[in-house]
């Protein structure tokens, strides 16, 4: 059996990796970029300082692949076209500026998505952070070109990341956002503390706005602003690189996302998919998923990998979308489906503010939960929270909470682990389901 794999890092490297442990398979992985597996979500941390070596990023090598587990990865290698009749795919070899055919007997798609970019953002001053190459070039050019004024367009989570980890190098930071929403899996009564966050911090916070030209290094704003910076980063939000799959006749969404049934297949038995560039669904609801973090590609990999060697083996339940992100000394966290698609229920919310553990103790801050539930059943549907401290934990029971199918009243039965120092006798979760029985 001979294995193609479209796409390294999370997804499809652990699927090559993943499939060797069950299989004697011939598999090979076509990248198109330079590195085959690094840590995409700590790139931002490495650029701050966080992460002081480079090498602590790369997870392993083509070279590693090959000698550890004989699999052969070929970067700089942009798989073209699919053809599934005959089951083949056209690649090109970049550095040989070369296209060669490939056959397979089971191919997996990890393409990944890619930054949208606008027009007017065009110049060599101007970077995206996608990968381990854009994040050398950001790193070297604000090191050697004396860099101190930097743009950030763009208000997501990689834009809040890069520009928290700026702000650490000690450089003025400015952020433009076309509109007053931020993080828009977070209710948006929590991320409107962001913008005075940021300023707290020290960063220019520009919201609807927009660049409108760009001359030189001077930047002209739709506001009639007009600013120079020696750096742009922009990061206004990704879209799957699924172009080469357009004259394959494998399914794709309207906004070109990958189609995959409960075991990653695609509209082609033989073909899977999974990461950044596939549309899943939610575990709790029956409503599309396209969420790109990184649990969903690792949980898919596995799957696929046991998939591939006894077909249909193992069934995938949906996503959460449980994400996470620190902005200075705050943190904002989401599980569920997103606030728009609550128009499509009859919900009510819950919402508490108390401090993280005991109020008595050293370095109690305020920890803000909301739940909404379904007024009928009394399911979980969403969760937001954000604070100092305590965030992680009252999520992530949530999205335990929402797994095993437990409803809102159920939440004041949790036996939260208590002490002074960790939390309350009646911790913030108890306290949404103690108020869930006057609702």
């Amino acid at each position: 059996m001979k294995v193609i794999v479209v796409g390294a890092v999370a997804g499809g490297a652990t699927v090559a990796s993943q499939l060797r442990r069950l299989s004697d398979a011939e598999i090979i992985i076509y990248e198109k970029d330079r590195d085959m597996s690094f840590a995409n979500c700590g790139l931002p941390y490495y650029i701050g300082g966080d992460v002081s070596l480079r090498d602590q990023l790369v997870a392993t090598t083509p070279e590693q692949f090959q000698n550890d587990k004989q699999i052969t990865v070929k970067t700089y290698h942009e798989v073209m076209q699919v053809n599934p009749i005959d089951k083949t795919i056209t690649v090109k070899d970049i550095a040989h500026n070369k296209t060669f055919t490939d056959h397979y007997d089971t191919l997996v798609l990890s393409p990944g998505a890619s930054q949208i970019t606008l027009p007017v953002l065009n110049a060599p001053h101007v970077f995206s952070l996608r990968n381990l190459e854009d994040t050398d070039r950001i790193h070297n050019y604000i090191s050697t070109e004396g860099v101190k004024d930097i743009l950030v367009v763009g208000a997501g989570y990689i834009s809040l990341e890069i520009i928290e980890n700026l702000k650490h190098r000690d450089l003025n930071v400015t952020m433009v956002h076309r509109s007053d929403h931020l993080l828009k899996s977070i209710d948006k009564d929590m991320t409107e503390t962001i913008p005075d966050l940021l300023t707290n911090n020290a960063v220019r916070v520009m919201l609807n706005d927009e660049v409108k030209a760009l001359d030189g290094k001077s930047v002209h704003f739709k506001s009639g602003r007009k600013f120079n910076y020696d750096m742009i980063i922009s990061a206004i939000g990704i879209q799957p690189n699924t172009g080469f799959l357009q004259t394959s006749g494998i399914k794709l969404t309207e906004s070109g996302h990958i189609q995959v049934n409960e075991y990653f297949e695609t509209s082609d038995a033989s073909i899977y998919a999974l990461g950044d560039a596939i549309q899943t669904k939610y575990r709790h609801v029956d409503y599309p998923a396209q969420i790109a973090l990184a649990w969903g590609a690792h949980r898919a990999a596995n799957i696929i990998a046991h998939n591939i060697v006894k077909p249909k083996a193992q069934s995938f339940k949906g996503l959460l979308g449980t994400n996470i992100i620190r902005l200075f000394d705050y943190t904002f966290s989401s599980v569920g489906i997103t606030p728009d698609l609550l128009e499509h229920f009859d919900y009510e919310v819950i919402r508490q503010t108390q401090k993280q553990h005991a109020g008595y103790m050293p370095d109690a801050t305020p920890l803000t939960l909301s739940v909404y539930f379904d007024k009928k059943t009394r399911q979980i549907l969403r969760a937001s929270a954000y604070g100092k401290a305590g965030v992680d934990k009252r999520i992530d029971i949530i999205a335990t909470a929402i797994i095993g199918e437990l409803t809102i009243d159920d939440l004041k039965d949790i036996e939260i682990a208590y002490s002074p120092v960790y939390s309350s006798p009646k911790d913030i979760v108890n306290m949404i389901g103690y108020k869930a029985e006057t609702k």
